[in-house]
């Protein structure tokens, strides 16, 4: 056994006296547990709950989405929906006309966005997450149905079991005749069946009302245009090669988006967040470890005669400096693994029963998500290697200075 190591852990381990300096050791080391299971536990949360929004968009966004680089739409022929669907790996091809229109429904009006989607669209295995309440249909050419976000059914005061009252949806256009004093030739009207009501995010329930192509379509005049494509991948394909084969085939006139890039920003806000919390914990730690700075300058002096000791048997200034770094480090880890083992148990109890709730009525969770990545268990260690190493050098520092005239 290594020397430094083997007399550094027999101060840590000596039972002769249990003195205020081994009781302060004591402390240190619970100090490091806890900070270091705070901080595996926050991170795995941050973690669930990034994996929450991305399966929740996921329910609703394609995996890939085609949007055109300038302007809102793009015109689509057969010629280019057959080059999308000859890329290798894609295997549903859904057609999308988007745009914000003015919803009635009886006395009460709401703007929202009217999402046109061709027949497949639910094909892609839409609303697995989430909160869905009556059929999922969207009816035929001649009895269009739309899906409606539970949020804009609310403002609306909607009934989808009232088969006589109809939605209203209104699209402004720009008049043929500048002088016109019609005001029917300010907006295009048609009405729709609401068959559906979704819950999946506040995002997409407060603003989302979903109906076939062909309604929009003559609603917005659109004609030949589209807003986007989304694409549904083949199982077994990778998303990302899938991606590079579109954007090779469609040039630069076009963007393919995935998931995470749809919802860029949230995503990096999440992870901005998390960084900041693994920072703000990680000082909080930092101030933990003052202990062990305190408990390792206490030992220096109260070691004063054995390290006079040492060094008239030649003990070499190295040797005692790594004895008090060692004797820091043997705290940090005990107190580390002892922190990672509590919380890796936390989380996983956490994710079987859920035990901490969030607290309010959801359809989508109810307790808070976790997920446990190896990386936060290793940047949480060497977080605590560099917190430890910080607070024990200027103690070895100064046992090290020790004479052997000091006995």
């Amino acid at each position: 056994m290594n020397l430094s190591f083997f007399i550094a852990s027999r101060y840590f381990r000596s039972k002769k006296k249990r003195n205020f300096i081994t009781i302060l050791s004591r402390i240190s080391m619970v100090g490091v547990a806890i900070g270091t299971m705070a901080l595996v536990i926050v991170l795995s949360v941050f973690n669930g709950l990034e994996d929450l929004v991305r399966g929740l968009y996921a329910s609703f966004d394609a995996e890939l989405k085609i949007e055109a680089v300038q302007g809102k739409s793009f015109v689509v022929d057969s010629e280019f929906l057959s080059k999308i669907n000859h890329v290798e790996g894609v295997e549903i091809v859904t057609e999308v006309i988007e745009d914000n229109a003015l919803f009635k429904y009886k006395d009460y009006q709401h703007l929202a966005r009217l999402k046109g989607v061709s027949g497949n669209y639910l094909d892609h295995g839409r609303f697995q997450e989430g909160y869905v309440s009556g059929k999922l249909d969207l009816g035929t050419d001649s009895q269009p149905r739309a899906i409606i976000g539970q949020g804009v059914g609310f403002y609306l005061s909607i009934d989808i079991e009232n088969e006589f009252e109809l939605l209203q949806v209104f699209y402004p256009k720009a008049p043929r005749n500048a002088g016109t004093l019609d005001p029917r030739q300010l907006y295009s009207r048609n009405v729709i069946k609401p068959s559906t009501f979704f819950s999946i995010d506040k995002e997409f329930d407060d603003n989302y009302i979903i109906a076939p192509i062909g309604f929009v379509r003559d609603l917005l005049n659109y004609g030949e245009k589209l807003s986007s494509i989304e694409i549904k991948v083949r199982e077994g394909q990778r998303i990302s090669s899938v991606k590079k084969r579109l954007k090779a085939a469609l040039g630069e006139d076009f963007t393919v988006k995935d998931t995470d890039e749809q919802h860029a920003g949230l995503l990096r806000t999440i992870q901005i967040e998390k960084l900041f919390v693994f920072i703000t914990l990680s000082f909080i730690l930092a101030v933990a470890s003052f202990n062990i700075f305190f408990s390792l300058s206490m030992m220096a002096i109260e070691k004063k005669k054995d390290t006079a000791v040492l060094v008239a048997m030649g003990a070499k200034t190295k040797l005692i400096k790594q004895i008090y770094l060692k004797q820091g480090a043997i705290i940090a880890f005990s107190g580390a693994v002892i922190g990672l083992v509590l919380g890796f148990i936390f989380c996983l109890i956490q994710d079987t029963f859920g035990i901490i709730t969030l607290g309010i009525s959801s359809s989508v969770i109810e307790s808070y998500p976790v997920k446990m990545i190896w990386t936060d268990f290793l940047w949480t260690s060497i977080a605590v290697i560099a917190i430890t190493f910080v607070a024990s050098y200027r103690p070895a520092v100064i046992a090290s200075k020790v004479k052997s005239t000091d006995l």
